[in-house]
């Protein structure tokens, strides 16, 4: 903890060392607009401030999600989100983390590293729905080896605190049958939402979608054409990288350049143990196009530098258009995974073919040979599998 609050503080502080290096005015507070030119500002340190713009950028980011129906409400002691979660005083010997998706697993895989017993209770049949079926697979049973035990197709139906214990209940999808289960602390890792909640939106006549994100064009204008939304507010995956590409392509597009992002090469990473990296289409989103596709992987057991760290667990796949050869998806587990598919970007991004890849010279002995070698698998064979 005192290692993370040094690092924050770190890497805020760097923030705002960049904006007086740039000449951007910081206030702090809360702001909501006044109208389409100005905002008033509830400042931290007390008082109010209005401040006027010939443009503006909504960039607010998202808030955890509670559990529907006000079962076990957040207090961020007992039952946390993944902000109490990067805060607890002590390693609880028992966590339930509700929800089997990216942030749940990362950070129970923090707590069960530390010696935590992780239980997680997931509503689907598969941990990261969204991610490669494989990937997916091979990393349940990883977990399992790790300690972790899972409770799939299942859903929180109740709950209670009670002194220093929580009891979670959870039902079968299938069989609706019950059970109790007890931790020292409960995560609740059911996904984000927008935070466009007291912005005064209707002042500037600003309507959100179903979700609560606010409905942008392709240059990210809103329906006020001098206000503008980025990140987690409006559509598309909440990824801090995505929310800082589509920052730079709106300033440009404020500034009459073709500001673009394009968002079937935006990676996504897991930062566990191993790590998951993935960009592009998965299998099965291939299959539901109709994509006539060819794949290629390689296990880390077969790489030289994976092997001599002993860590090894893991594959690098590869997924490319049947005809032309050219990349769609790269799906990575092991060891930096969330390094490696920097390379798997730009092959997305300018189009490059597996066997563009694979002809390319990896050091050896590196991981990245990994990724090369799944490229050769995807257009021939590789060398060392």
């Amino acid at each position: 903890m005192k290692q993370k609050e040094k690092v924050v503080n770190g890497l805020t502080g760097g923030i705002e060392h960049l904006f007086k290096k740039n000449k951007v005015d910081y206030v702090k507070g809360h702001g909501a607009f006044l109208d389409p030119h100005s905002l008033s500002i509830k400042l931290s340190e007390g008082g109010d401030k209005k401040v006027t713009f010939n443009n503006a950028i909504i960039a607010t980011g998202s808030h955890p999600n509670n559990l529907p129906g006000g079962i076990l409400p957040i207090d961020e002691n007992l039952v946390v989100s993944s902000t109490g979660a990067l805060s607890l005083k002590n390693v609880p010997k028992k966590m339930i983390v509700v929800g089997g998706g990216v942030i749940g697993l990362e950070l129970g895989s923090v707590y069960s590293r530390l010696g935590s017993a992780v239980e997680v209770v997931e509503y689907a049949d598969k941990i990261l729905p969204p991610f490669d079926n494989e990937v997916s697979t091979l990393f349940k049973k990883i977990l399992e080896k790790q300690g972790f035990k899972f409770h799939m197709g299942h859903k929180v139906v109740g709950g209670s605190v009670s002194g220093n214990k929580c009891t979670v209940i959870v039902e079968n999808n299938k069989t609706s049958q019950k059970q109790n289960m007890e931790a020292d602390v409960v995560l609740v890792s059911t996904g984000r939402s927008p935070h466009t909640t007291n912005l005064n939106l209707n002042n500037v006549s600003i309507t959100l979608d179903k979700l609560g994100r606010i409905p942008t064009n392709a240059k990210f204008q809103t329906s006020v054409s001098n206000i503008y939304a980025v990140g987690d507010v409006r559509e598309g995956p909440m990824l801090a990288h995505k929310g800082e590409e589509e920052g730079i392509a709106c300033v440009e597009n404020i500034l009459g350049l073709p500001g673009h992002v394009n968002y079937h090469s935006i990676p996504s990473v897991v930062y566990t143990h191993p790590e998951i990296a993935t960009v592009g289409y998965t299998e099965e989103e291939c299959k539901s196009k109709q994509i006539a596709y060819a794949k290629g992987s390689f296990p880390f057991m077969a790489n030289s530098r994976a092997r001599t760290n002993d860590d090894a667990d893991g594959f690098v796949k590869i997924i490319t258009d049947k005809a032309t050869d050219k990349v769609l998806g790269v799906h990575i587990i092991g060891p930096s995974a969330g390094e490696l598919i920097a390379e798997a970007v730009l092959g997305v991004e300018y189009g490059a073919s597996s066997e563009d890849l694979a002809r390319t010279c990896h050091a050896h002995p590196t991981l990245s040979e990994a990724l090369k070698e799944a490229c050769m698998a995807a257009y021939d064979k590789p060398i060392h599998f």
